[in-house]
């Protein structure tokens, strides 16, 4: 099996809305919510070749994921940026499913309690969506702040992931 070194997209239709996810050498490079396709992309659209198969495995996973079914992504990714952007990336996928942490909480699993703004910065540029779930990081007080998706799509993903989380047995 050959794997491209040319960036592969797929629009994925979740019931959030589109989101589009682009494979680079069979890594997951991002995963990001779009209202319609940028005019470059529209312009330079070349016929639709068929989906590539680590992309439908990211697509089966999504659709178990938003079914409830699947609560830990196993797939490789990719996403660029700094080292202190990827930390923080890497801090958010040890947030457990169905659970929130607060912007301060997500600075101090880095060793970096004095970063809070710096990890809101961070998340915001996270370009895994849902799969590096930035939408689990909420306000100190409890309230929803920033997301790239919409405020209303990250109260929708805390809210799948409420109705889904399994029951702790004590």
């Amino acid at each position: 099996m050959t794997v491209s070194t040319s960036p592969v997209s797929f629009i994925y239709h979740s019931p959030l809305g589109k989101l589009r996810l682009i494979e680079k050498q069979g890594f997951l490079k991002q995963a990001d919510f779009i209202e319609e396709l940028p005019e470059e992309e529209i312009s330079s659209k070349k016929p639709q070749q068929p989906i590539s198969s680590f992309l439908r495995k990211v697509c089966l996973q999504l659709d178990e994921y938003f079914s409830g079914n699947l609560q830990h992504f196993e797939l490789p990714l990719n996403p660029q940026g700094t080292p202190f952007q990827r930390s923080a990336w890497k801090a958010l996928l040890r947030i457990p499913y169905g659970e929130t942490r607060s912007y301060l909480q997500q600075a101090q699993a880095i060793e970096n309690p004095k970063a809070v703004r710096a990890i809101g910065n961070a998340n915001s540029k996270n370009p895994i969506s849902i799969i590096i779930p930035c939408h689990r990081v909420i306000g100190k007080n409890g309230t929803l702040t920033g997301y790239a998706g919409g405020i209303e799509r990250k109260n929708k993903l805390l809210e799948l992931e409420r109705c889904f989380k399994p029951v702790q047995k004590n």
